[in-house]
């Protein structure tokens, strides 16, 4: 016949399991509104966030901070973020894959680049895309006519041999000594397929603004443009002035619904709004770790109290100096 537990035991666990949970919410509540504002050295700012329940829900696992690294995840991989402007909302990336001046004529095995096009992210009609040895019984490549300048749309179809850029290739204006070049502006991901499958390869080349004289302001240089839109919401500037809290908008990771992120919790207006619906807690993703394991611990306790219980003697209910708690 096992002994039943001591009153000493029980109580024990019980005190267990309450300082499990009251841990478990305090570390909860001081995370209710962790949201990384940079990456390396590229700020994060609304719409943006690199933390799951921060910023817009339209960019919502979209960028991702590795190692002190920025990246844009898109269908057809993840690309290194060079620049990140909120003025003139762009994102800059680089496709490691693509041509560059140290290629030569050497052409590596490339891969299309591609946006989802859920998203509210667009290719820059800045951005210029050169290609390398194009078949041209595959590929129509022949000198763009000087109206083409003026009327780009009656030359889509052709891949322009006579480029500037193919005639001054940026940084390196003789790395090409025996290959073909042609320029021309995909406006679908299909397009760009079909050319690299008759094509060795392609670069991106996109303007960059100088802020100088109108004719000399702009520098071509080697990468993708994606440009943005900034959703701008009522409640986000709302949540963001400082005369109510200076909160970070976010949005609850469950419901997508909109969520004003305090330091003294989350809200559904502005941090200073005491009438508004206020929650305490993190964002969900933000602290998963934390979750599991605060919710292991406490239900290991709650398993070893019954365990407890159940070794208890039977009182009928009655409730003696043996069987109570305290």
């Amino acid at each position: 016949m096992s002994t039943p537990p001591s009153k000493s035991n029980m109580a024990i666990a019980s005190i267990f399991i309450i300082f499990l949970t009251l841990q478990f919410l305090s570390i909860t509540e001081a995370q209710s509104s962790i949201c990384r504002n940079s990456c390396g050295d590229l700020p994060i700012q609304y719409p943006f966030g690199i933390d799951d329940g921060c910023g817009s829900p339209y960019y919502r696992h979209i960028l991702v901070c590795t190692g002190g690294q920025l990246q844009l995840r898109t269908p057809s991989g993840r690309y290194p973020v060079r620049n990140l402007s909120y003025i003139d909302p762009h994102i800059l990336v680089t496709d490691p894959l693509m041509w560059n001046c140290l290629d030569g004529d050497n052409f590596r095995p490339t891969r299309p680049f591609s946006l989802d096009t859920s998203t509210h992210f667009t290719l820059s009609h800045e951005n210029d895309y050169l290609f390398f040895n194009c078949s041209e019984t595959d590929v129509l490549v022949e000198p763009k006519p000087m109206f083409c300048e003026r009327f780009p749309d009656q030359c889509d179809s052709t891949c322009d041999s006579s480029s500037y850029l193919c005639r001054h290739m940026p940084e390196c204006p003789s790395a090409l000594r025996s290959s073909s070049c042609c320029s021309y502006y995909p406006k679908a991901t299909e397009s760009l397929r079909l050319m690299l499958k008759h094509c060795a390869s392609y670069t991106s080349v996109y303007w960059r603004n100088l802020g100088s004289t109108p004719a000399f302001d702009q520098a071509p240089e080697y990468g993708i443009r994606v440009d943005f839109d900034i959703p701008v919401t009522t409640r986000c500037l709302q949540c963001q002035d400082i005369a109510k809290g200076g909160g970070t908008c976010g949005f609850d990771a469950e419901t997508q619904d909109f969520l004003c992120l305090c330091d003294q919790g989350n809200s559904t207006t502005y941090c200073n709004d005491h009438t508004g619906s206020h929650r305490r807690g993190v964002v969900a993703g933000t602290a998963t770790a934390v979750s599991v394991a605060g919710a292991f611990g406490i239900g290991a306790g709650v398993w070893y109290l019954r365990k407890l219980r159940a070794k208890a003697p039977v009182t009928h209910g009655v409730q003696t100096n043996e069987n109570r708690l305290f």
